[in-house]
């Protein structure tokens, strides 16, 4: 039951993290909050990321990409100029890299104020990091595992960001139903989005990509835009005007 919970913990943890920090902030600025809550999201995201940890810096840029380049060959995520979702993550883990240690030209577009801390980053990235966020999650299911089939689980618990992503970016862009038809293939992958927090209302965000609530109908509820409504009430963040 803990191997569970613990799962359960970091999934959510995780995509809200992503989801909240990386996208909706770092990538598309849907809202803005002080230097001081800022360090502390980063601080978050690493926690809850642990052995999958991305910055913000490497995921904003890459991310406006994607909408600027969607299903193009400079995409650097798309089904469409990949043969399988491995050589699609593949890909995007290389060009997140490349952007993250300066080793490819980026557009300034791309770059304009997405938030940076590069210490915290340079240690969050580091081998060091992953690797102690991996003996401490081997460390749990040694002691906590009462199945066999719980240690299948494992491998789910450290590559959770990149799952979180080939969900959206593979799947995403392949199954699903359309709002609005546009000239790529993203599509909203549930009716209400139960795995991952509103970020499966993909087509919904192509159309409207500044827009702080993914879900445009009735039943296409947006759990992170909640938690968003809930912190801007109490002036943890400051929601823009559309």
């Amino acid at each position: 039951m803990a191997v569970l919970i613990l799962v359960f913990l970091l999934w959510y943890g995780g995509l809200f993290f992503q989801s909240f920090f990386l996208h909706r902030y770092a990538a598309h600025q849907v809202f803005t909050m002080s230097k001081t809550m800022e360090r502390i999201t980063f601080v978050l995201t690493w926690v809850f990321q642990g052995s999958s940890y991305l910055s913000a810096y490497g995921y904003g840029i890459m991310h406006r990409m994607h909408h600027a380049f969607t299903d193009t060959e400079k995409d650097p995520h798309s089904p469409k100029f990949d043969d399988n979702m491995f050589a699609m993550m593949w890909k995007t883990k290389t060009m997140y890299q490349d952007i993250n240690l300066d080793r490819i030209p980026v557009e300034a577009r791309f770059t304009k104020n997405v938030p940076q801390w590069k210490a915290f980053d340079k240690f969050a990235s580091s081998r060091f990091s992953r690797l102690l966020w991996i003996t401490l999650y081997v460390l749990f299911f040694v002691y906590f595992a009462t199945a066999w089939w719980q240690w299948m689980l494992l491998p789910v618990t450290l590559m959770m960001a990149p799952i979180h992503g080939v969900i959206i970016n593979w799947f995403g862009h392949i199954y699903g139903y359309v709002n609005y038809k546009m000239k790529n293939t993203s599509k909203n992958l549930f009716p209400f989005d139960f795995l991952m927090m509103g970020e499966g209302y993909h087509n919904n965000h192509h159309k409207y990509a500044n827009r702080a609530n993914f879900g445009i109908k009735w039943h296409e509820i947006d759990v992170t835009y909640l938690i968003m409504r809930i912190l801007n009430s109490i002036g943890m963040i400051q929601l823009k005007r559309m």
